[in-house]
């Protein structure tokens, strides 16, 4: 399990491992500017045949001692180096400062100015040692040294083996790209420029990889830190004893390849019944989409509860898929003495008036429930009446404008323009929307955030080796409602199933590919969980790679 840390529990970590005596600030400094040589070397190995040359940004805390020993690091190895720092000598941390000490004994230090554009002419590297996971406000002055960064990102993927004087060097961030909010992810904004160009007001770096320390932040993967930083690689730097300390519903983590998929012997009911309820005729292919996934992901029976005027258009499209009339509540909670239906799906395709009526019927049965669409818009002027009737074994899957129709004031500050840091992030929204709800929350996006009642978190983050643009289209959220409905019926626990929904679903979308539509995602799930269990069998798996985006720890 991958935590995500926010800047101040990564500095409690550090704190307590330098207080019980393990280690010091200098050791830590050190250990990060070594490691974050070796992750460029790792990644680049081109740049280890020969010297080149590197311009090292540091800034005026300890992201800036860690530039330090970045660049008293590839000076050893030969490089040219040229080192600006941001601030004053004399107002460095004192690690930072004896890492400024012994650097003057190698080379020198030329004062980085507001309006300083990076001479990156015959470059192979910058390093942005600028502002790392501290940063709580705008960088003033240096505007034009950031969106210079964000625009030669990517410009200079390639290393030549002859240098070229016009080379756009490749960039990486030490923790963070510089501007981004450590535990939002979001670019904090400077009213000081407001009014001017937009590229003006709210700038930050962008990275072809980024090193950062002992676990990955909470920035790395919401909002725009995604698209800012690059690779990400996480380099140890002896703190591997002493993980998170702060209770559970305090922490985050980032969503993995899902386990216990693998269906054991036994009868169909020994893999629960699920029941997608269907909205009228002309309207029942979201719920047929979310009934197909729920059978797929190995719910051992899935039944759609419909009205009459819509039997005959579900009928002439399903096979395994079993069909109940079901046209009023009472008619639901007829249906529900059945106690060996344990998982119900409401609100794709289902209408507000079917909602309104049927969802209370369905909650006050206790059974395990995914609620979606028009179950969560139907109530949108009274969303206390629904979070009164909610049980904890509830999921809702709200994408962001259902988000807002029950959440509005979450929305509203998700929505407002950050100046100052810790912004409030999509992680804060969530688990304050799962503890006014009473039950597990996932708010959907490409950075989709699972929160329970209890405070747990979780994030996947669809980028890099797991970006799925596909799921860009209609009905894939039905599908994703069906396949937690499905793992809810199998036995899995709320929080569990939106775990391991979120990167079933994407799975899918990677696998299947461009052109995907929702109809798609549920026949390609076979070959996910084949690719699970090749992994877990010790095969390649495919799917599970990690690609570019999240690299595997450097040490």
């Amino acid at each position: 399990m991958a935590e995500l840390l926010t800047a101040s529990q990564m500095r409690a970590i550090e704190d307590a491992a330098i207080r019980a005596g393990d280690t010091t600030g200098a050791d830590l400094m050190d250990r990060a500017g070594k490691g974050v040589v070796a992750a460029v070397l790792a990644r680049w190995p081109e740049l280890a045949q020969a010297p080149h040359k590197a311009v090292v940004l540091c800034g005026p805390g300890n992201n800036g001692g860690d530039g330090f020993v970045v660049a008293r690091q590839l000076a050893q190895r030969g490089w040219d180096i040229e080192l600006r720092l941001f601030g004053t000598p004399a107002r460095l941390p004192p690690d930072a400062r004896a890492n400024f000490d012994a650097w003057r004994d190698i080379g020198a230090v030329q004062p980085l100015e507001p309006g300083y554009e990076p001479s990156t002419r015959g470059a192979a590297l910058v390093v942005d040692a600028l502002f790392g996971t501290g940063l709580t406000r705008p960088i003033r002055g240096l505007e034009l040294t950031l969106l210079d960064l964000a625009e030669m990102r990517g410009q200079g993927a390639a290393i030549s083996p002859e240098e070229r004087p016009d080379w756009t060097p490749l960039i990486v961030a030490v923790d963070l790209p510089s501007g981004i909010c450590s535990d939002s992810g979001r670019v904090l904004h400077d009213d000081a420029f407001s009014g001017l160009p937009e590229r003006l007001e709210a700038a930050a770096a962008k990275a072809d990889l980024t090193v950062t320390f002992h676990a990955m932040k909470l920035g790395h993967v919401l909002a725009d830190g995604p698209d800012h930083c690059g690779d990400v690689v996480i380099c140890p730097i002896g703190l591997e004893a002493r993980r998170n300390r702060r209770p559970r519903n305090e922490r985050a983590d980032l969503v993995a390849a899902p386990r216990g998929l693998a269906k054991q012997s036994g009868h169909k009911y020994d893999h629960g019944h699920a029941l997608v309820v269907a909205g009228g005729f002309g309207r029942t292919g979201a719920a047929r989409l979310a009934a197909r996934a729920a059978l797929r992901i190995g719910a051992g029976l899935v039944t759609l509860a419909a009205p009459g005027s819509a039997q005959m258009e579900i009928a002439a499209q399903i096979t395994a898929l079993m069909l109940r009339r079901t046209d009023t509540a009472e008619a639901l909670a007829a249906l529900l003495s059945d106690t060996r239906l344990n998982a119900l799906c409401l609100g794709p395709g289902l209408g507000a008036d079917r909602a309104r009526a049927l969802v209370p019927v369905a909650l006050e049965s206790t059974r395990a429930a995914v609620l979606d669409a028009d179950a969560l818009s139907a109530f949108a002027d009274a969303p206390r009446e629904l979070f009164d009737l909610i049980h904890e074994d509830a999921v809702l899957t709200p994408h962001g404008g259902e988000f807002a129709r029950l959440f509005p004031d979450l929305s509203d500050r998700l929505a407002e323009t950050p100046d100052t840091g810790p912004a409030f992030s999509r992680v804060d929204a969530t688990r304050e929307a799962a503890r006014r709800a009473g039950c597990t929350v996932l708010l959907k996006g490409a950075d989709t955030v699972i929160a329970g009642p209890d405070g747990r978190a979780s994030v996947h983050a669809a980028v890099g080796a797991r970006a799925a643009p596909w799921l860009a289209t209609a009905g894939t959220g039905d599908v994703l409602a069906g396949l937690i409905t499905g793992l809810m019926a199998r036995g899995f626990a709320p929080f569990d199933a939106a775990r391991a929904g979120v990167w079933l679903h994407v799975g899918a979308a990677r696998a299947f590919g461009p052109g995907l539509i929702a109809e798609d995602l549920p026949d390609t799930i076979p070959q996910v969980l084949r690719d699970l269990q090749e992994r877990a069998g010790g095969g390649a798996g495919s799917l599970l790679h990690p690609g570019r985006r999240f690299v595997a720890q450097i040490g």
